[in-house]
């Protein structure tokens, strides 16, 4: 059984159903129920179009699910109308169910994660990390917007911000998280670049060509994090770096500032740096204060801290630490780091530690883990 197929055809068989009239949280049922039924049938009988296959049993489902709901009766003479489905037709609609989800009845916040779960097919511990709150919190979001949506008709789509916002966390999770999603937002940002003149949607590309050209150095052979410094750079990918450079020089030419340009501006300086020691990390503040200016990110001022520090010394950087909030995602591990810097490797190694229990996921656990066992060998010599 192919589980990427299925993942891959996901987004698209929802989307048939949406436009064919089912709500979106019976939509959304629909196609698991087919993916189920998939996951039991195909092996031993696998159709010849897999996405007419999904869409006709997933439609059938709707159908039944919408007839035994005697308070949705009044929806039977829609449904029972339809043309059955045909051979579902050779096109790619997951990027229209991204402007689908960002219904104007949601708040931007609740489209992005309600996108995220039914569309990227990212869980709610996930996405709960991405927005910075706690997992309870973000299942009650996800809920409600379910419910807003219920009997509603996606007859509006939502606007450019939303989808590039959605896109942008998708990346980030396919790029960083346990789901390989990277690849998937970089081409369905290729697809809105195509269609839509705005300098944004060619930051938004710009920025995940730039970061996925050192996906490669990301890691080492035995899965272990490799820090940006240490990076071996012949191993970042060129071509896609001066694709993405490109891209930017031609956004940041309009005049147009946005989040997306400012951050692949940053990304961009690293890219072209020969060597670790030749960032131009002073730049790279200033790009953060324009970040911080358009966004007010607590995570954008916590790179800030790293790059000051970089800049102007690690006391710098540790008092740009101080006007953060502790709790922030990541805040320890910056602290450990920058009072490495300082000469402080008891407090470091501490602090390293430290990050390590609070790390969200088991190969960044792995590498703060063995930055506090250096430091505490040696501080043993």
């Amino acid at each position: 059984m192919d589980e990427a197929l299925l993942r891959s055809l996901t987004p698209s068989v929802l989307a048939v159903l949406v436009r064919r009239g089912a709500d979106f949280a019976a939509a959304e049922d629909a196609v698991q129920d087919a993916l189920v039924e998939a996951l039991r049938v195909w092996p031993a009988d696998p159709p010849r179009d897999a996405k007419g296959w999904l869409v006709t049993v997933a439609w059938r489902r709707f159908l039944d699910a919408t007839r035994a709901d005697t308070a949705r009766r009044r929806r039977e003479d829609l449904v029972d109308g339809e043309r059955a489905p045909g051979p579902a037709p050779a096109v790619d609609d997951t990027l229209q169910l991204y402007f689908l989800c960002a219904h104007p009845s949601l708040t931007p916040s609740s489209a992005v994660a309600l996108t995220l779960r039914a569309v990227g097919g990212l869980t709610t511990r996930q996405i709960a990390q991405a927005y910075l709150v706690p997992e309870a919190t973000m299942a009650q979001r996800i809920s409600r917007a379910k419910r807003t949506v219920s009997d509603v008709r996606f007859d509006q789509a939502g606007d450019v911000a939303t989808v590039l916002r959605v896109l942008y966390l998708v990346f980030n999770e396919g790029y960083s998280g346990d789901v390989d999603l990277a690849a998937e937002a970089i081409r369905l940002t290729r697809q809105l670049a195509a269609t839509i003149d705005h300098p944004e949607v060619a930051g938004l590309l710009a920025l995940m060509l730039l970061h996925h050209a050192r996906r490669a150095a990301r890691t080492a052979p035995d899965g272990s994090l490799v820090p940006l410094a240490e990076q071996d750079r012949s191993r970042w990918d060129t071509e896609s770096i001066a694709e993405g450079v490109e891209i930017l020089q031609a956004a940041l030419a309009r005049d147009r500032l946005g989040e997306f340009q400012a951050q692949a501006a940053i990304a961009a300086l690293h890219a072209d740096a020969p060597a670790a020691e030749e960032t131009d990390w002073v730049q790279i503040v200033e790009w953060y204060d324009e970040l911080a200016s358009l966004t007010d990110s607590p995570v954008v001022r916590l790179n800030r801290a790293v790059a000051v520090g970089k800049a102007d010394g690690p006391r710098a950087g540790l008092t740009a630490l101080a006007a953060l909030d502790e709790s922030l995602p990541r805040h320890t591990a910056v602290a450990a780091y920058l009072h490495e810097r300082d000469g402080d490797l008891a407090t470091a190694a501490r602090l390293y530690a430290e990050a390590a229990q609070k790390a969200p996921n088991l190969a960044e656990r792995d590498h703060l883990t063995r930055q506090a066992a250096r430091l505490n060998a040696r501080r043993g010599r």
